[in-house]
């Protein structure tokens, strides 16, 4: 279906399709009939909602109109704010509606999920945008033209904006491997941030929710914080798990998720299935980890092989289900092992946000940076930069010229976080909640566990287990080489002493070894051609030293590659979609 992609570079498969999801049109109706010759669901002068027949909801007094992709852990909690029976069949988006009836805007606190929510307030005329808290559910607007767009994926508005890249987002995502902040790689549309509320046609913001240091006692032990840690987590996960149904968790033998394993196994009364990956008999894996778990926990285990040649053909596919770009190399890795999750289950779990909430080891080199940066004369950003180990000693080089001189210059979005005032380690896993954690994570995992037709959700990374890790003094999380010891604690009596010992090592997709001896050929025929989506803003020559591995002394070269061919073929499936 996409494999020919490789075969012709520039000759997208006609057969991709996008399947159409609810969207929202918001101005001068009038002024686009024809693009909104659609299926409506509502509509007025100014305001269109279309495909949402069932993420739509209107208020009982039929003042507002609602539709949102939504999901509530507190749902029983909220039913009973608005006098509901629980055995009643009511829709998410009929709670939120009723409660943006009774509380206006001010009933966001009470909720805790997932959402993006569109909200048209028929007396005043005004619009309201919304995104859940920690940002598992994403919102896209266009800022462009006399009618505004919006979304909740990228692809959706294809029709509405053009081809022009944002070259600022070009240089982060070259940075960090994703695009962060409100930017998108579309010039003419934004993403909104997580906790925030867009009043329209005002344009004012509102943080309805902000993650901030809250230290609560110092002078508690590590125990005390543990204790509340391991209450938390059963709470919320009780609260994720789906009633009389099997359960999936995503298992890499690694603390965070054989922490969810071991949880979710100990308060589930159905079967729960787990599932790793390899990548073969060439490279190493977490095998003997995750299968040590999955048999302490008596889980149903499942283990999938994923072949070199599955992780080239299936990345066009990977691509489209994303909305920016995501240079991980586990994009195919997820959405292949979310396929195989759906024979069994319909629901998942994994152990993302562990290292964001909980001081992960990939903050020690900024905590060197801060006692010895004076030494190599790197400022904190230049060093966040460097810290994600993508491209950015190799910007001068490899943006063109003109490219590199209209953006070096231009302040970046992680600069304000970086220098605050609280603690260093609090500050550096705000941006990694906020950021890595929003425009990254959370996005890739909604993102492919939909496209499986699945519901992946994420409990470390839960609102309430973001604020609790942002009361516990930094010592707990990080200390020294010591990662992670609060959790560590709070899970120390149902996993193995060899799983909570082992040090990090983190699921190493070899991308390397990929292009060393897999995907060269085709890598060649994708980025060195002169029609390349990426030609116009990338020096090929540096491309063509990195697919020979001249002067790759650290082994970082495929790293890099699997970067930009993830950018081309996204602009290139995405240019598809928009010429449809």
């Amino acid at each position: 279906m996409f494999f020919n992609l490789f075969q012709n570079p520039q000759s997208v498969n006609s057969n991709f399709q996008v399947i159409p999801n609810w969207y929202v049109a918001y101005g001068k109706l009038d002024n686009n009939v024809d693009a909104l010759k659609a299926d409506f669901t509502w509509q007025d002068q100014q305001f269109a909602v279309i495909y949402a027949s069932e993420n739509f909801a209107i208020s009982l007094n039929e003042r507002f109109v609602l539709v949102g992709d939504i999901w509530l852990s507190n749902r029983l909690e909220l039913l009973q704010r608005i006098n509901i029976d629980s055995t009643q069949k009511i829709s998410n988006q009929q709670i939120i509606v009723q409660l943006w009836e009774k509380y206006n805007f001010q009933c966001l606190t009470l909720l805790l999920g997932m959402f993006n929510l569109v909200v048209w307030d028929r007396e005043k005329q005004e619009l309201y945008l919304v995104r859940d808290a920690i940002g598992s559910r994403t919102l896209y607007y266009t800022t462009k033209g006399s009618t505004c767009w919006i979304a909740p994926k990228l692809t959706t508005l294809a029709p509405h904006r053009n081809n022009d890249l944002d070259l600022i987002a070009l240089r982060d995502y070259l940075y960090c491997a994703f695009v962060p902040g409100e930017r998108t790689l579309w010039k003419n549309v934004k993403e909104m941030r997580p906790g925030t509320l867009i009043e329209m046609p005002s344009n004012q913001v509102y943080h309805y929710w902000q993650l901030q240091e809250k230290v609560i006692d110092v002078n508690q032990p590590l125990e005390w914080y543990s204790e509340k840690l391991n209450a938390l987590l059963k709470q919320v996960i009780k609260e994720y798990l789906p009633e009389n149904q099997p359960l999936g968790v995503f298992l890499s033998g690694g603390l965070d998720s054989s922490s969810i394993t071991a949880l979710a196994a100990k308060l589930h009364n159905a079967p729960v299935h787990t599932y790793s990956i390899h990548f073969g008999t060439e490279t190493p894996n977490e095998l003997e980890f995750s299968s040590l778990v999955a048999q302490h926990c008596q889980t149903q285990h499942h283990i999938l092989e994923i072949t070199f040649r599955e992780m080239w053909e299936r990345l066009p596919e990977t691509m489209l289900y994303l909305d920016d770009p995501i240079g991980d190399p586990l994009t195919v890795p997820n959405l292949l092992i979310g396929k195989l999750a759906r024979e069994n289950v319909e629901i998942t779990l994994n152990g993302e946000g562990g290292d964001p909430c909980f001081g992960g080891p990939k903050n020690q080199p900024m905590l060197i940076n801060s006692l010895y940066g004076t030494i190599n004369n790197q400022d904190a950003l230049t060093a966040y930069l460097i810290s994600f180990q993508k491209c950015a000693l190799d910007l001068p080089q490899l943006l063109k010229p003109e490219i590199w001189q209209s953006v070096k210059n231009e302040s970046s979005v992680f600069y304000h976080d970086l220098n605050a005032d609280a603690n260093y380690l609090n500050r550096l896993m705000k941006l990694n909640i906020k950021f890595k954690g929003a425009d990254h994570i959370l996005t890739k995992v909604n993102n492919l566990t939909q496209a499986a037709n699945l519901q992946g959700l994420s409990p470390l990374f839960d609102q309430r287990v973001v604020d609790l890790s942002m009361q516990i003094p930094p010592e707990y999380k990080l200390s020294g080489v010591e990662e992670k010891a609060v959790l560590k604690k709070a899970v120390s009596d149902i996993l193995p002493d060899t799983i909570i010992q082992r040090p990090k090592s983190g699921m190493m997709v070899p991308v390397q070894l990929g292009f060393r001896k897999y995907w060269q050929k085709q890598a060649r025929k994708l980025l060195l051609n002169r029609n390349s989506e990426i030609s116009a803003y990338i020096n090929q020559d540096i491309l063509r030293n990195w697919l020979d591995f001249k002067g790759d002394i650290w082994g970082r070269y495929g790293v890099k590659l699997w970067l930009l061919v993830s950018l081309e073929i996204w602009l290139q499936v995405n240019t598809s979609v928009l010429k449809k």
